[in-house]
């Protein structure tokens, strides 16, 4: 029977008969060249997922306010970035990043709010 190669580095593999890498080094490093184009570009929006939950938690202290758009957007503030949209049975549209939402309101003013 031949024997298995690890695809990485071309060693004989020894061990259990399901066993694909030679080391945990050798699969740490072909997961890491497998994941590595989409690492950046999620590490980015990651970040900006962060970054937008933070000022939303910094603005809303309790659990509603009602702050203008130049205050979110000197506070860092990326409104292309959020993870859900919520409309209400009277068609009002929450954008939420996380449990922290915002309702765009008149005159470039936003209410914040905190979802239960």
């Amino acid at each position: 029977m031949a024997r298995k190669k690890c695809p990485e580095c071309k060693e004989e593999v020894r061990g259990r008969a399901d066993k694909i890498y030679c080391s945990d080094y050798c699969r740490n490093v072909a997961n890491n060249k497998l994941n590595r184009d989409s690492n950046a570009l999620m590490r980015n929006i990651n970040n900006r997922l962060r970054k937008n939950h933070r000022v939303l938690q910094e603005l809303n202290p309790s659990d509603k306010i009602k702050v203008t758009k130049n205050k979110m957007l000197a506070a860092g503030f990326d409104f292309n970035f959020f993870t859900s949209i919520y409309t209400t049975k009277k068609g009002t549209v929450y954008y939420f990043v996380y449990d922290q939402g915002y309702l765009p309101m008149d005159d470039d003013h936003y209410l914040i709010v905190k979802r239960d």
